[in-house]
C-alpha cells in the first residue's frame, strides 16, 4: 500500500508546497457547523476568510519567491487538484444547506442565524468560489471551463466569464473598462455602476464576436444561453429543496458573492490607467497597472490573485507560476485583500490610504500627464 512517506521524493516535495493553498477546505466544515449548531457558529465563514488570515497574514508576513514560469503543466497537478474538487464540493455544501435550513434545521436555527448563515455562504462562494472560477475560466482545457461555469451560475454571475475575458483583459486600466474603478470613485458609486456596465458590455463583447463571424446575437453559440440555462437550473434546484425561502436563501448567498467579488475588483486596479496613445488606442497592460500583494496567508486562501501585477502581464499563467513584483516594478497594497476590501467599505478611510498611492503612482510612471480628468470617465461603449 502506497503511503505518503513512500511517494517518489519529487511527489512529496511538490505536495507540500501545495498544500498550504488547500487551506479553503477548512470553509467546508465551518459551513456546516454553522448549520447544524447555530448560535454565534453562524459567523464562523466571515470571521475565518476576513480576521483569520489578516491575523496570519501580519503573522507570516510576505512571500517574495518566485517559481519558475517555465514549470511544465505535469508538475502542478497538486495544485489544480484544488480548483478541480472545490466545484463538486461548493454545489454539495450550498444545496445540502438549502435543504437542510428549510427541513431539519428549522427546528432550532433562528430566521436570523439563518440568514446570517447564507451571508457567510456567500462569502465562501464569492471569495473562493468566484476565485477559482476565475483561474479555471482562463484554461484551455473544456472541461476546466466547464467547471467555472458551474461555479459562476452558483452566484448567478455567468456573464462574469466574458466580461473578464473579452472585456477586462483588453481595455483594463482604460476608461472602457466598466471594472477598473476610477480614481476618487467610492465603493458605493462602484458597485451599482459595475453591475449595470459589466453585463451590458459582457453582452456587447459576445454579440461583437458573433457579428464578426456574420451571426445573430441568439445564435447557439452564443455563451449566454448557456450561463441563462445554468442559472436557471440552480434557481430550480434551490426552489425545489427549499420553496421560495429556499429560492430567497439562494438569491441572498449570490448577491453576497458578487458582493465579495466587485469589491475586490474594486481594489486591484482602483486609479490606475494605460497612457492614452491617440484614435482610441492605448499601451499595452504592464505590471505597474494592477497593485500587487505578497501577503503570504490571504495568497493562499485566494490562489495568488493578490499577484495581480502578473496575472495581467501573463494571464495563461496558472496561479502557481504567478511571479510577485518589487516596489520599483508595480504598485503595492499596504495589506492583503482581507484588510484592503474592509476599508473599502469605507470611503473616507480608503482615500485617506489609497489617494496619495495613486498620486506617487502617477508622478512615478507619468510624470508628463498633467490632465487625468479624461481618464477618470467612466465610459462604457461597446467593445470593439
Amino acid at each position: 500500500m502506497t503511503t505518503f512517506r513512500t511517494l517518489p521524493a519529487d511527489t512529496v516535495a511538490q505536495v507540500r508546497k501545495a498544500l498550504p493553498f488547500w487551506m479553503s477546505l477548512m470553509l467546508v466544515p465551518l459551513a456546516i457547523i454553522g448549520a447544524l449548531h447555530g448560535g454565534w457558529t453562524v459567523l464562523l465563514l466571515p470571521l475565518m476568510t476576513w480576521y483569520f488570515f489578516s491575523i496570519l497574514d501580519a503573522v507570516l508576513g510576505l512571500n517574495l519567491d518566485n517559481a519558475d514560469p517555465a514549470t511544465e503543466d505535469n508538475r502542478l497537478t497538486w495544485y489544480k487538484a484544488i480548483t478541480l474538487i472545490w466545484a463538486p464540493l461548493q454545489f454539495a455544501v450550498l444545496f445540502w444547506m438549502i435543504w437542510y435550513v428549510t427541513g431539519p434545521g428549522t427546528a432550532h436555527l433562528s430566521g436570523l442565524e439563518t440568514v446570517l448563515l447564507f451571508f457567510g455562504m456567500g462569502v465562501i462562494t464569492g471569495t473562493v468560489g468566484i476565485n477559482y472560477s476565475h483561474e479555471l475560466m482562463h484554461q484551455k482545457d473544456r472541461r476546466e471551463r466547464f467547471l467555472g461555469d458551474l461555479l459562476l451560475s452558483m452566484v448567478l454571475y455567468s456573464h462574469f466569464r466574458s466580461e473578464h475575458l473579452r472585456v477586462h483583459h483588453l481595455y483594463v486600466g482604460t476608461p472602457i473598462d466598466p471594472v477598473t474603478a476610477r480614481y476618487n470613485e467610492g465603493f458605493y458609486r462602484f458597485f451599482p455602476r459595475v453591475l449595470r456596465q459589466s453585463l451590458i458590455s459582457a453582452f456587447q463583447a459576445e454579440q461583437a464576436l458573433l457579428a464578426r463571424k456574420g451571426l445573430p446575437w441568439h445564435d447557439r453559440r452564443n455563451p449566454f444561453w448557456r450561463y441563462w440555462a445554468l442559472q436557471g437550473v440552480m434557481l430550480a434546484l434551490a426552489a425545489l429543496l427549499g420553496g421560495w425561502i429556499g429560492l430567497g436563501l439562494f438569491i441572498w448567498q449570490a448577491f453576497i458573492a458578487i458582493w465579495q467579488l466587485e469589491l475586490v475588483n474594486y481594489i486591484e486596479h482602483y486609479g490606475l490607467t494605460r497612457r492614452h496613445l491617440g484614435d482610441g488606442k492605448y499601451e499595452h497592460v504592464k505590471p505597474h497597472h494592477s497593485w500587487n500583494a505578497s501577503h503570504k496567508a490571504s495568497n493562499w486562501l485566494l490562489i495568488n490573485l493578490q499577484r495581480h501585477s502578473d496575472h495581467h502581464y501573463k494571464p495563461d499563467r496558472r496561479f502557481p507560476l504567478l511571479q510577485t513584483y518589487a516596489e520599483d516594478e508595480a504598485p503595492q497594497l499596504p495589506y492583503g485583500y482581507p484588510v484592503m476590501t474592509m476599508a473599502a467599505m469605507f470611503p473616507p478611510i480608503w482615500r485617506r490610504v489609497m489617494n496619495p498611492k495613486v498620486r506617487r503612482w502617477r508622478g512615478t510612471y507619468y510624470p508628463d500627464i498633467t490632465d487625468w480628468a479624461p481618464y477618470n470617465k467612466a465610459l462604457n461603449p461597446a467593445p470593439r
